[in-house]
């Protein structure tokens, strides 16, 4: 009996077995998710920024009329669309500006690349959006300084 269980060890020297290659293989998959998954977390992050620093660029467009005669700060919708554009186009962001009433909105629209997805199940690109809002603030009204 001895004999016959060190034979059958030995023909099992070398073998890969099914467990292995399905613990390897989950291994990599997780792998995949933390290295995609950090990278479109960032992207995520990247794109809310430029959201809203868009829409702080969009903000800063004031009707200046409407400021001088009673000091409200109220925005001036095609200055402010165009200023958000510009600021999009200057971080090579897409996304689309929506100025309207005294707000300015802002939607971007990014894509991430995978690094082991790509590779494992075919999951070649992550897409990702943020959005951000600004509006004119009024400042500190009534104060001595």
């Amino acid at each position: 009996m001895t004999c016959r269980r060190h034979s059958f060890a030995k023909d099992e020297q070398g073998r890969v077995t099914a467990f292995v290659v399905i613990i390897t293989t989950a291994c990599l998959l997780f792998a995949g998710l933390v290295l995609d998954g950090g990278l479109a977390l960032a992207a995520k992050t990247k794109a809310m920024g430029e959201a809203q620093e868009a829409a702080r660029a969009g903000a800063q467009e004031l009707d200046l009329a409407a400021y001088r005669a009673g000091g409200t700060a109220r925005l001036n919708p095609a200055a402010a669309h165009a200023a958000a554009q510009r600021y999009l186009d200057s971080v090579g962001a897409t996304g689309t500006v929506i100025a309207d009433g005294n707000s300015v909105r802002v939607h971007v629209n990014a894509h991430q690349r995978t690094q082991l997805l790509g590779l494992l199940v075919g999951i070649n690109d992550l897409s990702v959006s943020a959005e951000g809002r600004a509006h004119p603030d009024q400042g500190a009204l009534g104060s001595n300084k």
